[in-house]
C-alpha cells in the first residue's frame, strides 16, 4: 500500500494525506480549508477506485480560483498513481 502527502497548491487546505492500495483510495484526510466539506469528500471517496476519483474531480473549481480541494486531491492522485507505475 503506498501512503501519499500532498502540499496543494491555490486552496485553503494545507496537506492531503492517502493511501492507494491496489488501485483503491483509502483514508483521504485534509489539512486546513473547509472542515466539513472536506471529511465528507474523504467519505465519499473511501474505497473507490483511485484513477475513476481524479478523473470526475479534476477541473472543479473554487470560487474562481482555478482550482480547488477537491482538484488538488484528483491532482495528488495522478501523482500517486504514476509513482506506483514506477515502482
Amino acid at each position: 500500500m503506498g501512503v501519499y502527502r500532498y502540499s496543494p497548491h491555490g486552496v485553503c487546505s494545507a496537506q492531503i494525506d492517502f493511501s492507494i492500495e491496489n488501485g483503491t483510495l483509502h483514508g483521504v484526510k485534509f489539512t486546513g480549508g473547509c472542515n466539513g466539506n472536506l471529511k465528507a469528500i474523504g467519505k465519499l471517496v473511501e474505497g473507490q477506485d483511485a484513477a475513476s476519483i481524479a478523473a470526475t474531480l479534476r477541473g472543479n473549481d473554487c470560487n474562481g480560483r482555478g482550482t480547488s480541494c477537491a482538484d488538488q486531491l484528483a491532482k495528488a492522485i495522478e501523482l500517486a498513481l504514476e509513482e506506483e507505475k514506477k515502482a
